[in-house]
């Protein structure tokens, strides 16, 4: 059976960079922007136009609507000619994350894939966070933001993931409900995280 890790995070926690070694140390497939490339050869849409997408949704109850069409029963080619981009571009990105699911063991970052994957055995769902001056501190150190414009950058695209997550689904970004594991990031280290990840996986993955 294959085995599931979602990664939810804030910008600036790390939880990319905690994704990738998660998967090194599992010795499992690891997917995060690639979905986007995904997305593009499944909707005939460019990636860049996804990208864009992605960082400008807003809610609607047309995506809360579209997100509980039943995966596989031919909803998405029938109407995405007549659904607005958004949503297109949405459904193309729920089939890019529930094919790799199928096929093996792989973290999976971001993308509300928790949501689309709740009902898989086997699922770690995680949520990395952080104080907003670690954070802010990452954005400047490792990301090049500039210092005095860096807070209000991370608050703005933390708005627009939990924009975007509130739309296309029934949950609240970052609710502790939604997730196995919720990790405090500069309390443990990135690395602490990754160990925190890897015990709570291997317990689920015992019962």
């Amino acid at each position: 059976m294959n085995k599931i890790i979602t990664i939810g995070r804030e910008l600036g926690s790390g939880g990319r960079t905690i994704g990738k070694e998660v998967a090194r140390r599992l010795g499992i497939e690891y997917y995060d922007r690639q979905i986007i490339d995904d997305a593009a050869k499944i909707s005939g849409l460019s990636a860049e136009y996804i990208q864009k997408s992605e960082d400008n949704i807003t809610g609607s109850l047309l995506y809360s609507l579209v997100m509980n069409m039943p995966y596989g029963s031919g909803c998405f080619e029938k109407s995405r000619e007549t659904l607005p981009l958004d949503t297109q571009i949405f459904l193309a990105q729920q089939e890019a994350i529930v094919s790799p699911a199928a096929k093996g063991s792989c973290v999976i970052v971001g993308r509300c894939a928790d949501y689309i994957l709740k009902d898989k055995e086997k699922l770690l769902r995680c949520f990395i966070y952080a104080p907003i001056e670690n954070r802010v501190r990452r954005a400047v150190n490792e990301y090049g933001a500039a210092e005095n414009g860096a807070e209000k950058m991370i608050r703005q695209m933390d708005k627009k993931r939990g924009s975007r997550y509130n739309a296309f689904t029934d949950q609240i970004w970052g609710a502790r409900a939604n997730y196995d594991l919720m990790i405090n990031s500069a309390s443990f280290g990135l690395m602490g995280a990754c160990d925190l990840i890897i015990e709570s996986f291997d317990r689920i993955n015992s019962r």
